[in-house]
């Protein structure tokens, strides 16, 4: 077997794509969206009818704002819709990253977004609202599971974040290993290996943590810049990648273990539930989550910025 086959037995394989002809080549069990990724495929020519089915949809609304909003939201499920005829499992769908510090935007949309998959034939068991791990997108999600809403908390850099999601009850995490990487070997100048890379030992601890702690919660490992930073991971409970890392890990047939197992982890005391000011003090003394926390909601923010001007002159 190559190595994405042996990866498959370990850990669920999610691809992080908007790209639906690479899903459908690589057959993976779920995947996930961001603003980012969506904004690439909107410029393929394969996908001119998500985009006219969506802008057909909006222009029956009055105003010019309620007319963009709903073409955004229409064009981002109806990716999620054409994905998930090819996946078995789930699609994540992300939620407008300028409200990121808005608890009553993000439950507000992500109701809206579960309704629009809903009027496609699609469940609510079948899509992740994707939610920034801000204090306020928590306490968002820790309503919408209530409601029976799952979400994936996405840009995860931080321990507090992490302790934050599981005590919310969210259906799913996001550490983000390769940013966390990033910033590593900006500020340190140093090269490091699969067993000192920051971000694979992030997540290691916070597979450990929610193991040791029966929580729910799933990690999904995201945003690797190699393919060492995955196999190093191998056994997490899930794993979002590239298309272009399934590709290298699928050229690969070197044998690879299990680095992550449930049944291995040592006992460890869970820590106190964390109030706002608590998370907000441990969070930044994090700098590099600070950062990375701040640069992705903003980098996303930019990418829906651009898809809104794309859509605004078809519209």
């Amino acid at each position: 077997m190559n190595q994405l086959e042996q990866l498959k037995k370990l850990s669920t394989i999610v691809a992080d794509t908007g790209d639906i002809a690479s899903i459908q080549r690589l057959k993976p069990v779920d995947a996930t969206t961001n603003p980012s990724l969506i904004l690439k495929a909107a410029n393929q020519a394969e996908y001119a009818h998500i985009i006219e089915a969506g802008i057909k949809e909006a222009q029956k609304l009055p105003t010019e704002q309620a007319r963009l909003q709903a073409a955004i939201e229409a064009i981002g499920v109806g990716f999620g819709v054409e994905i998930l005829k090819s996946i078995e499992g789930v699609v994540s769908t992300e939620v407008d990253a300028r409200a990121s510090f808005d608890t009553k935007a993000t439950i507000e949309q992500a109701r809206r977004l579960i309704q629009r998959y809903q009027q496609h034939g699609i469940g609510r068991e079948r899509v992740l609202v994707k939610i920034a791990s801000t204090w306020e997108g928590i306490k968002a999600a820790e309503l919408l599971e209530q409601e029976g809403i799952h979400c994936n908390l996405t840009l995860l850099f931080s321990f507090a974040q992490a302790q934050a999601c599981a005590e919310a009850g969210v259906t799913l995490i996001s550490p983000f290993v390769g940013r966390i990487l990033d910033w590593y070997k900006k500020s340190t100048a140093q090269d490091y290996t699969a067993d000192t890379d920051p971000g694979v030992l992030s997540v290691k601890r916070i597979y450990e943590y929610y193991k040791a702690c029966n929580y729910n919660t799933i990690v999904m490992a995201a945003s690797f810049r190699n393919t060492g930073e995955i196999l190093a991971l191998a056994g997490c409970d899930k794993l979002t990648i590239s298309p272009t890392l399934l590709d290298s890990l699928s050229a690969e047939n070197t044998a690879i273990s299990c680095q992550l197992n449930s049944n291995n982890i040592m006992q460890q005391a869970c820590l106190v539930q964390l109030s706002e000011s608590e998370f907000r003090w441990q969070h930044n003394e994090d700098a590099m989550a600070t950062e990375k926390l701040a640069e992705g909601i903003r980098l996303f923010a930019a990418d829906i910025r651009s898809l809104e001007h794309k859509i605004a002159t078809l519209l």
